[in-house]
C-alpha cells in the first residue's frame, strides 16, 4: 500500500521552498546513461511523485515533453505556481495508476519518492507505460549528509547529525528502503537490463536557513511536529543557534556546502 505524506498545504509550501533539485553529479549520471542507452532523445518523460517539481524542472531542460505527477493536490499546486518551462505540465494521480497509454512513455523517473509508493503495483504500472527501449530512472538522496564551512566542517556536521538522529526516531518504516540503499527497489525493477549506483556525491549550495528549512521539510520532522509541536520548533531553533555559533557568524543567510549521497537505479526495457 502507498503511504501518503507531504500532502498538507503548509508542508507543500515548506517543501517547495527548501527541497533542492538533483545535483550536478546525479544529473550527469542520468544524462550519460540515457545517451548510452537511447539512440533518439526521449519524447515523453513522466516524473512520478514529483512533489513541488524540483526534479521535473531539471528534466524539462533536456527533453521535449515532461509531465510531473503526484498524489498531493497541494504539491502539484506548488509545482504549477513555480516558474517553469512551457514544455512541463502536472497531473494529480497515484503513482500506481498513471493516466498514460500502454508503451507510451520514453522515460519514467522518480526522485526521492518511490519508497512511499506501493512498490509492487508501481513497478507493474511502470512496466505497462514504458515503451520497449524506454528507460526508468529512480533515485533518492540518503541520510548520509555532511556540511562544509571553513575549518569547522566536522563540528558543523556533528551539530546537523545530532538533530537528524533525533528526528530519525520519528521516521516512517518506509525509510528502511533508503537506509538499505534501495536494494529491494532495485530487485523489484521489472527490466533485466538494470544497475544500481550507490556512491553519487553532490555538493548542494545552501545557507544556514536553508539547512534548517530542509530539516523542517522532512517527513520525520512533520511527525515530530504532530507529536510535540513545541519541542519540534525548539529543535530547529537550537540547531540554527548551534550552527551559527560553530561557524562564528550571526547571519542565517551565511552560505554553506551541503553534501549528499545519492542512490540511483537505472533500467532499460
Amino acid at each position: 500500500m502507498a503511504t501518503q505524506m507531504f500532502e498538507g498545504r503548509g508542508h507543500a509550501a515548506v517543501y517547495q521552498k527548501y527541497r533542492f533539485a538533483p545535483g550536478k553529479e546525479l544529473q550527469q549520471t542520468i544524462l550519460a546513461y540515457l545517451q548510452e542507452k537511447r539512440e533518439n532523445p526521449a519524447e515523453l518523460v513522466v516524473d512520478v511523485g514529483c512533489g513541488s517539481g524540483q526534479g521535473t524542472r531539471f528534466l524539462a531542460e533536456h527533453f521535449k515533453k515532461v509531465v510531473g505527477t503526484d498524489i498531493s493536490e497541494a504539491q502539484i499546486q506548488e509545482a504549477r505556481d513555480a516558474p517553469s518551462q512551457p514544455n512541463v505540465s502536472y497531473l494529480v494521480c497515484p503513482a500506481e495508476e498513471l493516466p498514460f497509454e500502454d508503451a507510451s512513455v520514453d522515460l519514467l523517473t522518480s526522485f526521492t519518492a518511490v519508497h512511499w509508493f506501493d512498490i509492487e503495483k508501481f513497478m507493474i504500472e511502470a512496466n505497462r507505460v514504458v515503451k520497449p527501449g524506454g528507460c526508468m530512472i529512480i533515485s533518492t538522496y540518503t541520510v548520509d549528509m555532511s556540511l562544509r564551512y571553513g575549518n569547522c566542517s566536522e563540528k558543523l556536521t556533528k551539530v546537523f547529525r545530532e538533530s537528524w538522529d533525533l528526528l530519525l526516531k520519528y521516521s516512517h518504516n518506509r525509510i528502511k528502503h533508503v537506509l538499505e540503499d534501495y536494494k529491494e527497489i532495485f530487485e523489484a525493477f521489472p527490466f533485466p537490463d538494470k544497475k544500481r549506483i550507490t556512491d553519487i556525491f553532490d555538493k548542494i549550495p545552501m545557507t544556514v536557513a536553508g539547512v534548517v528549512g530542509y530539516l523542517e521539510s522532512v517527513s520525520p520532522y512533520q511527525a515530530f511536529m504532530k507529536n510535540d509541536p513545541e519541542a519540534a520548533k525548539s529543535l530547529l531553533q537550537e540547531t540554527e543557534k548551534r550552527m551559527l555559533e560553530t561557524m562564528g557568524v550571526s547571519s542565517r543567510e551565511t552560505p554553506v556546502e551541503f553534501w549528499v549521497r545519492h542512490i540511483c537505479v537505472l533500467g532499460c526495457k
